[in-house]
């Protein structure tokens, strides 16, 4: 799923809201933000596009419900269509049977191509899902196994829609044309689609399978094995060729899109290619000066030499033990940012000993007027030219 706007919010319908109210919704808007409709606003494909995902999931029982109790988390795994890749017509055709009705019907006239010629080889929909991964497998590269569920070709009858055994007659719709010339949105423009009553073939089955209602599609589980490459980012995804819904008219399939999700560590946050990590150490090792080990991701551990006079937040650099580049393999480097921590509760002897010390410390307090992230942006750039 590409969008993180609440599927509710992006229909403008309340989560109690029925199928036809879900349909009827996601309609208007559909009219509302059509590209055609709105040449010179970039943002309406945007929205337009973000309606029909979001009509995707509420208008299927099963994905709204895991919607419902789960959020955008509950639909990983179940692989939805890639519409950012999709543009109006392909948009248009996927949700025929609730757009027929806008264009005054099929009545537009035949498209190209009479007796027959619209019927025409198309590729499948693509579909994207996600999976999480670690910290610890950016940096080796990883092997996922991703299950998913994809309509594909029904078995019963082999993706013709119709019961065994029956034979097909020609489409009213288009007249065996296989294509229908649409108008629509007042008017403002004309197309010539693919018949939404019988996707092109000109004939269709009065007599539907019993196993897909005359879909010609069933839903089949998937588990594929993908290889992550080390170095890769969150919110990249990993393309896997022809994994996606089979075309029409036994065109090829689409492909999958698994987008990599990273997970939140306990210990570093990812600044590109380099590693935060925040080192806590005591006053004293700050005033006097010590050696700590600390933990890297390689599940090694690195001696760093704090000299005696240390600031809290004063940041260290340890080279190549960041994450690899995902083009060159070239590891980034760990950042260590010093956090004094200051003891809560103190015995009677360390309690005289620090009042004899702040008896003999002079010490004005100023304010930083840096935040910490920016300071950990800027030594970033710093190290980085």
């Amino acid at each position: 799923m590409a969008s993180t706007r609440d599927y509710y919010e992006i229909l403008g319908i309340s989560k109690s809201a029925t199928a036809d109210e879900i349909k009827r919704s996601y309609r208007k808007l559909a009219m509302k933000f059509h590209p055609d409709r709105n040449p010179d606003n970039q943002e309406a494909e945007g929205k337009f596009k973000e309606a029909a995902e979001a009509y995707e999931v509420l208008a299927d029982d099963q994905k709204r419900a895991r919607y419902d109790q789960y959020g955008h988390a509950g639909l990983r795994g179940s692989a939805g269509h890639d519409f950012s890749n999709m543009d109006a017509g392909d948009i248009f055709s996927m949700f025929g049977d609730i757009f027929g009705d806008m264009f005054g019907g099929a009545g537009g006239g035949r498209g190209r191509g009479g007796g027959g010629g619209g019927r025409r080889v198309q590729r499948g929909y693509d579909l994207q899902t996600e999976t999480e991964i670690t910290l610890e497998q950016v940096l080796k590269g990883t092997e996922r196994e991703i299950d998913f569920v994809r309509q594909d070709i029904c078995t019963h009858c082999n993706g013709n829609g119709g019961k065994p055994g029956s034979d097909p007659v020609t489409c009213v719709t288009c007249g065996g044309a296989g294509q229908v010339q649409q108008a629509g949105l007042g008017g403002m423009f004309r197309m010539v689609v693919t018949c939404p009553a019988c996707n092109g073939a000109g004939k269709k089955f009065v007599d539907h399978c019993p196993k897909c209602k005359g879909s010609g599609k069933e839903p089949k589980k998937r588990v594929i094995n993908v290889k992550i490459p080390a170095g890769i980012h969150d919110g990249q995804a990993i393309r896997v060729s022809a994994e996606g819904e089979p075309g029409e008219n036994g065109g090829p399939r689409g492909d999958l899109h698994v987008v990599i999700r990273l997970a939140e560590h306990n210990l570093y946050t990812r600044e590109d290619d380099h590693l935060v990590l925040h080192m806590p150490v005591s006053f004293t090792q700050a005033a006097l000066g010590a050696v700590v080990k600390v933990p890297t991701l390689d599940g090694e551990s690195h001696e760093l030499h704090i000299k005696a006079g240390t600031q809290h937040g004063e940041i260290f650099r340890v080279n190549g033990r960041g994450l690899p580049n995902l083009r060159n393999s070239r590891r980034g480097d760990l950042g260590i940012v010093l956090k004094i921590e200051i003891p809560t509760k103190l015995t009677s002897s360390q309690r005289e000993l620090l009042t004899q010390y702040a008896e003999t410390e002079h010490f004005d307090v100023m304010p930083e007027n840096k935040s910490f992230w920016g300071k950990i942006k800027d030594y970033f750039e710093i190290i980085g030219n």
